[in-house]
């Protein structure tokens, strides 16, 4: 459910108390009046009795005030057993300083003498009116303008003259132009100036405000001005609320200026139902229309979502300020703050997260008094995001600094982060994978939780033996993906890479690397038994793309791929590469064929390079052979050898003879031993070609053996010659011919050139 601030204020609707604390309190305030000059006739008041043909006019005065005023139609009687009796009374009270024009109306009045009693016999009638204008006219004028007067109406009424006690248990009903309202049983004792609702109090307001407000029993107090409530109800369209107990405090001239009330709720219902809870609950009012200033919630405030409603929050402490009369503004929410999303049922499982924002505390802004905008914490905040299911661990994310926006219904939308952004994220059986920036953005779908979270800034990246560096990276919940730009930098135990950009899929482990991938391999151990990639020295390797899998040591480089150690260099349209094995795989294409450097050194010390261009091509350190396939070409300076498929068997790498490198300074690259090429085989020099289905290449004694086929040589002064064996020599010219019993054994020509 989204936090709906709507709602939320509508919950402080108990200010409508506010409402009955006016009306009641006015009531009261005018039966008081006309209690206290009751009481005080015979004693300190200048009484005035008239009689005339029309009725009686019976006034009470103090000083040039006149108190009261009492009209009857008819006349004045004794009744049986001394009882007085007032017919179709009106009774005006003017109020000590002459502020008051309330009038009370009713048919009868009796007074016994003996206990003191004064009873309105059948219903009162009262209309209670201020007349601030009174001061300045001791003769008494009527208002010059009765406006909206507050109307009540009783029976019952019983005033007691010797002890200034009123009461009556019949109901009491009143009405204002905002509401109306009643109550059953009311007492009042003088000597407390305290005032009780006996029971059944209920007000019904009309018009914007649209809600009803019922107590069990109220009381209400001079000194301090009080209304105390107990059990409260308010109803207002499908909302309702209810506290234990409410007090209402009034300032002199009976504005309700504060509101304590205890064990506070709302329940909110229709389409996202919930409920609002806190021990207590003040409010501050201010000018005639008591309007809200500001509200506190403390003790245990829970926001708690039910039936569907998928928000959820707590606190020690909620301050919420207004602004413009009742419209709520911020709410500033202290003492371990939690704000908790819950996933939308029906939520994508890989996408469906319940999503709990916490802070020592947080303000929350509201636009127009209704709609939750933006969130700002203050002290160490976190965000933890749990996915629904249970293995699949948490993310926490921190900062020095967060703040939330939310969307048109309230739904957590996107959280910054600044400074020292972290995320850590927590699965089961695996280290922590933790990220950190100078800034992060994280956003929310809604009903699902995060969807993204964008770091900046000095980002780094651990899990477990790998590290990452960049300056901008971006992690995606639906596919797991953490994407690094900006000067990335991957180290995957003893590789480093570079890129211009690297992903990493969090859930398997691989990496993606895309765009000037360069990779070095350190800490290489020396290989005594290896050749072409045993030394200590880094391998580098690059390319345009590299995928390398949960096992860092095996890598696979896509597009224009070169790997090299020293002076060893492949290079093809791909290379798998296997650090721990010294191992590769590289496969070439029609734009870009398998290419490698090897070098022979004869007996007497003399050092070829020879350029072998294969399809494919793979190696392993400690077998020592190259395997060539998908079509062979080896060039040298003085011979051009083709096949289908060809192995190279290297010498172990170590340092060449003292004679080989003073002969040549080239640097070390991987020694031949001997070539075994099949298929296809031919092997073309200055003036002749022989070609045959196999030839073995000897290094040392720098001779190719052809057979298979059968082989045969071509030379263009002497022809053609078929053998079942041809052997040729690089350094002088002699071909050694192997026949059958057919022909002769050995035949051997000197070719002149």
């Amino acid at each position: 459910m989204p936090l709906s601030i709507s709602r939320l204020r509508r919950w402080f609707a108990i200010s409508a108390i506010v409402a009955v604390g006016i009306v009641v309190g006015a009531y009261l305030y005018a039966r008081h009046r006309v209690q206290n000059a009751l009481k005080q006739v015979p004693e300190k008041i200048a009484l005035n009795i008239q009689q005339s043909s029309e009725g009686f006019a019976f006034s009470g005065s103090l000083g040039v005030h006149t108190l009261f005023k009492i009209q009857a139609k008819k006349e004045i009687q004794f009744a049986h057993g001394g009882h007085y009796q007032l017919h179709d009374v009106a009774i005006t009270l003017y109020g000590r300083d002459s502020s008051r024009f309330d009038q009370i109306y009713g048919s009868e009045f009796d007074y016994d003498p003996s206990s003191g009693d004064v009873t309105a016999k059948g219903e009162v009638q009262i209309d209670l009116e201020a007349n601030p204008s009174g001061e300045n006219s001791p003769d008494q004028a009527a208002p010059m303008e009765l406006k909206d007067p507050i109307h009540l109406r009783t029976s019952g009424l019983v005033f007691n003259q010797k002890t200034g006690n009123a009461s009556t248990r019949e109901k009491v009903e009143f009405r204002i132009p905002q509401a109306s309202g009643s109550a059953v049983g009311v007492s009042y004792v003088s000597k407390t100036d305290t005032l009780t609702l006996d029971s059944q109090l209920q007000i019904a307001f009309t018009g914007k405000t649209d809600a009803t407000l019922t107590a069990a029993h109220g009381t209400i107090t001079k000194d301090p001005r009080t209304i105390v409530l107990q059990s409260v109800h308010l109803q207002q369209g499908d909302r309702r609320g209810q506290s234990d107990e409410a007090t209402l405090f009034l300032s002199q001239n009976n504005i309700l200026e504060r509101i304590l009330a205890s064990q506070v709720s709302m329940e909110l219902a229709g389409k996202q139902p919930g409920q609002l809870r806190a021990d207590r609950l003040e409010m501050l009012l201010e000018g005639k229309e008591s309007s809200v200033r500001s509200a506190v919630l403390s003790g245990n405030v829970q926001l708690d979502g039910s039936d569907g409603s998928r928000t959820q929050g707590n606190a020690g402490r909620a301050v919420l300020s207004f602004v413009n009369g009742n419209v709520l503004s911020q709410v500033r929410a202290e003492d371990n703050v939690k704000l908790v999303q819950l996933p939308e049922p029906g939520a994508p499982a890989s996408r469906s997260q319940t999503v709990e924002l916490s802070a020592p505390a947080m303000d929350f802004f509201v636009a127009g008094g209704e709609r939750l905008t933006r969130a700002e914490t203050s002290g160490r905040p976190q965000i933890s995001i749990r996915p629904s299911s249970p293995n699949a661990g948490e993310t926490v994310i921190t900062a020095g600094k967060l703040t939330a926006q939310f969307d048109a219904l309230g739904q957590l939308s996107t959280v910054r982060g600044a400074p020292e952004a972290r995320i850590v994220n927590r699965s089961p059986g695996q280290p922590d994978r933790v990220s950190t920036s100078a800034s992060l953005e994280a956003s929310f779908a809604p009903g699902q939780g995060m969807e993204s979270v964008v770091q900046k800034g000095d980002v780094t990246y651990t899990d477990g033996a790998r590290q990452a560096w960049a300056d901008f990276a971006r992690y995606t919940t639906g596919n797991q993906m953490f994407e690094l730009s900006g000067s990335p930098r991957v180290q995957d135990e003893n590789m480093v890479t570079t890129a211009t950009r690297f992903r990493l899929n969090r859930a398997t482990g691989d990496g993606y690397a895309e765009g000037d991938v360069k990779s070095t391999y350190n800490d290489l151990k020396p290989q005594p038994n290896g050749a072409l990639l045993a030394a200590s020295s880094p391998i580098h390797v690059t390319a345009e793309n590299m995928t390398v899998h949960r096992d860092p040591a095996v890598a696979l480089y896509n597009g224009a791929a070169r790997l090299w150690q020293n002076a060893n260099v492949v290079s093809a349209s791909s290379i798998k590469f296997d650090r721990n094995q010294r191992s590769m795989v590289a496969n070439g294409s029609a734009a870009q064929p398998v290419s490698t450097v090897l070098v022979a050194t004869a007996k007497h010390g003399q050092v070829t390079p020879a350029t072998i261009v294969s399809g494919q091509l793979s190696y392993v350190d400690s077998e020592r052979k190259v395997h060539f396939s998908g079509g062979v070409t080896v060039k040298a300076a003085d011979f051009t050898l083709t096949s289908e498929q060809m192995d190279a068997f290297l010498r172990r790498e170590g340092p060449a003879p003292r004679e080989a490198a003073a002969i040549s300074p080239m640097p070390e690259t991987g020694n031949l031993d001997r070539i075994v090429a099949q298929g296809n085989v031919a092997v073309t020099q200055p003036g002749r070609r022989a070609t045959g289905d196999q030839l073995t290449y000897t290094a040392a004694d720098e001779k190719f053996v052809l057979t298979g086929g059968p082989p045969s040589i071509f030379d263009a002064e002497r022809g053609k010659i078929t053998a079942v064996s041809l052997t040729l020599f690089r350094g002088d010219d002699r071909v050694l011919v192997e026949g059958t019993d057919t022909s002769p054994s050995v035949t051997q020509t000197q070719v002149a050139r």
